[in-house]
């Protein structure tokens, strides 16, 4: 979408904001009870998978949603993917009365690439606005992810009560309840611009990508703030359980976390809009570290401020290296470095996730910490070094006055 269309800004960043809100509600909801059903089905070994492969839709969907976008328009592809939420969620409401796990981690991966639509709409809305307010319309997206972060776990009991009442069992009631939500954010995008970006070139690959300040910056730090925190998320309700907390307990610390990823997004874009992208990314690393350092000690209070301080490192990291992208990149490569960007992201998300219970059970909940938490110190350096560095970016190159 781009400035200058019969599409109002207000209404199309509501419209973006809606389809987000209800992707990540359906996310929330369908990968706690998907992790529930594989346990009871498989063992608490498999707990994991079905989470994984919605990380890895996400990645796959980023570049699928990145070429309809070139071919079809903003409007198609989001809309495309929230039906694929649809279908994800459809196939999870079959497969969990049979006890299909093949079947539901297919859903989990078709909701996962609904969820790169998601993920990908903060970069349309802020083609919607000038560059100086672009970091305040990424942030509003983001800050949508609250409404799945907070609500989303909130409808559980709800929707196992619909279930019943449908005579289906308890667990699929998340499910038949992310069909309609995945139908209605397809409907919310129904009405957005179909401006198409066609491709001018191949597609620019991530060693292009990486040449360029402004896209090896926010590449390196939003995947080592997704990588980082998802080492640690997925870790501490493991951590906790091996020390006998219960699940109230449980349920606390991660939303303290959750709170942390979402609540404070406005401010981080006011941050970016006022500060610039790279002092933001700085201060989000610095927030990681901080973050690890505290969480590291073990103790129940620590553990809930280091998740919250976590939480708000990986919002900074994750606004402020989207700023990076959509300030800083020509117009005509921003949905291709876009996208390539985002798929890296996640996919590197994923193995975050699935190496971080290793690592915790073979040297501990600490070593796990302080390990992740000093992963940000080589984007730290690059983005020292990139901040004096006078030359310009491949991408400058390429397209002068982007």
């Amino acid at each position: 979408m781009r400035r200058g269309t019969t599409t109002t800004t207000a209404p199309a960043t509501t419209a973006l904001f809606v389809g987000a809100a209800l992707n990540s509600a359906v996310i929330a909801t369908t990968s706690t009870v998907a992790a529930l059903v594989m346990v009871d089905a498989l063992g608490p070994a498999w707990g994991g998978v079905p989470g994984t492969a919605a990380v890895i839709g996400t990645g796959l969907g980023a570049l699928l949603v990145t070429v309809l976008t070139h071919r079809a328009g903003t409007r198609t592809a989001l809309r495309l993917g929230y039906l694929a939420t649809t279908l994800g969620a459809a196939a999870g409401a079959v497969a969990v009365p049979v006890g299909n796990v093949v079947l539901l981690v297919g859903g989990m991966l078709l909701i996962g690439l609904g969820n790169a639509a998601a993920q990908l709409s903060r970069y349309a809305a802020a083609e919607l606005v000038p560059a100086r307010r672009r970091g305040s319309a990424i942030a509003l997206i983001v800050w949508a992810g609250t409404v799945g972060a907070v609500g989303g776990p909130l409808l559980l009991l709800p929707t196992a009560h619909l279930a019943d009442a449908l005579g289906r069992p308890a667990l699929s009631g998340a499910f038949l309840l992310s069909i309609p939500a995945g139908l209605l954010a397809a409907l919310a995008v129904s009405g957005l611009d179909t401006t198409r970006r066609p491709r001018t070139g191949p597609r620019v690959p991530v060693r292009t990508i990486v040449r360029s300040p402004a896209g090896r910056d926010g590449l390196a730090v939003m995947v080592t703030g997704q990588v980082v925190m998802a080492a640690v998320m997925t870790s501490v309700p493991v951590q906790l359980h091996l020390h006998h907390h219960g699940l109230d307990v449980v349920g606390l610390v991660l939303a303290a976390h959750t709170l942390g990823m979402f609540v404070l997004s406005p401010v981080t874009g006011r941050l970016v809009d006022g500060r610039g992208a790279v002092p933001v990314m700085v201060l989000g690393l610095a927030t990681l570290l901080v973050a690890t350092i505290v969480a590291a000690s073990g103790a129940l209070l620590p553990q809930a401020v280091g998740l919250f301080a976590l939480g708000y490192g990986w919002n900074l990291c994750f606004v402020g290296g989207s700023a990076s992208l959509a300030v800083g990149l020509p117009a005509e490569l921003r949905a291709d470095v876009e996208g390539s960007v985002e798929a890296v992201v996640w996919i590197s998300a994923a193995a975050g996730t699935l190496t971080s219970t290793v690592v915790l059970a073979l040297a501990g909940w600490s070593a796990l910490t302080l390990a992740a938490g000093a992963v940000v110190v080589v984007p730290g350096l690059l983005l020292l070094r990139d901040r004096h560095r006078a030359a310009p970016g491949a991408f400058a190159r390429r397209a002068p006055g982007g």
